[in-house]
């Protein structure tokens, strides 16, 4: 990597409660790295036995790259030196009144730190992948997280007759505002579905003909290829449940 970009939070406690705060950040992290749906496996904690002269407890997670298992994320226990050495250069206080216990200390601070640039190839490396079909082609899929997919859907008429592109997009017309989607009638459908997992688009709606009659239209799954029909006035509230961020976040939290 030319460029090494990084995001860092510190998270201050009292003192002797450092290492309670440091295994809740250490589940916290992790599980927001296994949320992102790349496989339990792929991650482990890799606590470090030689530790910095300011820490009294650091661990790395781990992710496993093709080329082995890497560092992405760092969570340091770095107890009060931070605003230790802020204070004895500044010559400012940095302490905090505990009302409850009428007691004045410098906190000390519990430290995680993820690299943008790690954590992005490891989410390419986890998601790229190339598998075989059942006509002996190999499909090549990149099972983004819904959630982080650039392009949430894709809108393809069956035909470009019958007026099934016409409602093709209007469907466009009325979902860009709350997602980006993308138009495709060129080729077969087949070769839509492939080019839109290559791009990482978790979902597929495929207007067809039952659609002129009873304005419904296919859904396709990215990773599954399971499609099941959804009236078109229920395709946002449906949709919106698979790829908003809430539901990552929720996930994480419920993971906790």
């Amino acid at each position: 990597m030319r460029e090494f970009e990084q995001m860092e939070m510190q998270f201050f406690v009292a003192p002797g409660e450092e290492m309670k705060w440091f295994e809740y950040w250490k589940q916290s992290r992790m599980a927001f790295h296994k949320a992102l749906g790349m496989g339990d496996t792929k991650y482990r904690f890799h606590d470090h036995e030689k530790l910095a002269h300011y820490a009294n407890a650091a661990t790395d997670i781990e992710f496993e790259m093709p080329f082995g298992f890497k560092e992405v994320e760092g969570i340091h226990s770095r107890t009060d030196y931070d605003l230790k050495r802020h204070e004895e250069y500044s010559g400012k206080k940095l302490r905090y009144f505990d009302a409850t216990t009428e007691e004045s200390y410098v906190p000390y601070v519990v430290e995680t730190s993820i690299g943008v640039d790690r954590l992005f190839l490891s989410i390419m490396c986890g998601a790229y992948c190339e598998e075989p079909t059942d006509n002996g082609e190999t499909r090549t899929v990149l099972r983004l997280p819904a959630a982080l997919a650039p392009i949430k859907l894709a809108v393809l008429p069956l035909v470009r007759k019958d007026g099934l592109d016409e409602k093709a997009k209007e469907v466009v017309q009325d979902l860009r505002f709350d997602f980006t989607c993308q138009y495709d009638e060129k080729d077969s459908i087949g070769k839509r579905y492939r080019r839109q997992d290559a791009i990482g688009t978790p979902y597929c709606i495929t207007i067809d003909n039952q659609t002129m009659e009873d304005n419904t239209v296919t859904i396709r799954d990215r990773d599954t290829m399971e499609q099941h029909r959804v009236a078109i006035a229920d395709l946002r509230k449906e949709i919106m449940a698979k790829v908003d961020m809430s539901t990552l976040l929720r996930k994480i939290a419920d993971d906790k």
